[in-house]
């Protein structure tokens, strides 16, 4: 299975077991709200662009809450069987998915207390490594710091200018935190100033 795919499987099993009122770090988001998202995402190209240009947003909550309220079991059905035969994320789907379903998952997974995580598989691993390095060019385009972002098996991205602060965790923990996350094992080294001006950093698309 493509770790696209794994992390896929992983969100449904992760929505399944939180229930659909349960929690998420998706704002005040639930499971069904996430899944509903998701869905829209992948098979409502005429409402997507809202998601991300404010002026079209009111269309896409309306189109979002009328898929919110499908059975729940429907919802994880249209999840877990990928994006509909006309939707082009069919084409890209590692490129666009392996990052969004596995922060997806995790935000079910990491909002309720006592997470831990997951192990990862090899290939998921690496193919986080390149969205890791796509993504924070995007999310921390405007810090005021050289952020260097760090694993065990060296560095993976480094973003903006000034005082250097490193990022340092697990793949998919350093990946939570680039992608606007507070629940990420990670650690950082600097300067004290830095690392407390690093806190204030919008990581943001």
């Amino acid at each position: 299975m493509k770790p696209a795919r794994m992390q896929r499987a992983a969100l449904v099993d992760a929505a399944r077991a939180a229930g659909p009122d349960a929690p998420t770090l998706c704002g005040d988001w639930t499971v069904r709200e996430l899944l509903a998202h998701l869905v829209l995402r992948e098979g409502r190209l005429d409402a997507v662009a809202g998601i991300m240009v404010p002026p079209l947003a009111r269309y896409t909550e309306r189109v979002q809450a009328g898929i919110a309220a499908r059975p729940f079991d429907e919802l994880l059905a249209s999840v877990a069987g990928g994006p509909p035969r006309f939707s082009p994320f069919r084409f890209v789907d590692e490129q666009a998915n392996l990052g969004e379903y596995f922060v997806h998952a995790e935000d079910i997974r990491r909002a309720t207390p006592g997470w831990t995580p997951r192990a990862l598989d090899e290939s998921v691993q690496r193919g986080l490594t390149s969205v890791v390095a796509r993504i924070a060019r995007m999310t921390l385009r405007g810090a005021p710091l050289r952020i260097s972002l760090t694993t065990e098996t060296g560095t993976v991205a480094t973003v903006g200018r000034g005082p250097e602060v490193a990022v340092i965790g697990a793949i998919g923990e350093v990946a939570m935190w680039a992608f606007g996350r507070d629940e990420a094992l990670v650690t950082f080294e600097g300067a004290d100033a830095d690392i407390d001006l690093l806190g204030s950093v919008v990581r943001s698309m």
